[in-house]
């Protein structure tokens, strides 16, 4: 990294901290499509602790599409600590289809911090995934269903053990 991307970015930082303070969605909504993937990953974290739900649908676009890694792990570690179910069809797709075991490991692991049954089939079929990690996954993340299921509660326990 050049002194002056490396400066650039900081300058950028600045700017986006005094947006966080505004809560301004549609700026960070905007800079998951920037250049720099460091400011991708921060504007992703950044959005799903503004936005809540709204952020499901742009997060979710960011697993999908995203060419960095990174990134798209973020993005799905970002869509299971938002809780939404309506989340998990693009985790359940990153968990068939995405490259990076890195994203599906962090994609089946956010499926069970959201703790939903919808997930289950999806989990299910992950067991059989070619990376042992991603298996790995979705073992903790289906014991976390089956523990919501016999207790009947999610709650903020079942989020942290999630995965």
């Amino acid at each position: 990294m050049t002194s002056s991307t490396y400066y650039d970015r900081i300058k950028l930082f600045e700017e986006m901290e005094k947006q966080f303070e505004k809560q301004d969605e549609q700026y960070f909504k905007d800079l998951l499509s920037h250049n720099d993937s460091v400011v991708r990953t921060r504007a992703v974290c950044i959005l799903a602790d503004i936005a809540g739900e709204n952020a499901v649908e742009p997060i979710g676009r960011v697993l999908k599409h995203d060419k960095n890694d990174l990134v798209r792990h973020e993005a799905a570690f970002s869509l299971g600590q938002l809780g939404f179910t309506s989340g998990i069809m693009a985790l359940a797709d990153a968990v068939k289809s995405d490259p990076s075991l890195f994203v599906r490991h962090e994609a089946a692991v956010a499926l069970g911090v959201i703790g939903s049954e919808d997930a289950r089939k999806t989990l299910d079929d992950a067991l059989k995934d070619e990376s042992e990690e991603v298996r790995e996954s979705a073992v903790v993340a289906l014991a976390n269903l089956d523990y919501i299921r016999t207790v009947n509660r999610n709650n903020k326990f079942t989020k942290m053990t999630g995965g």
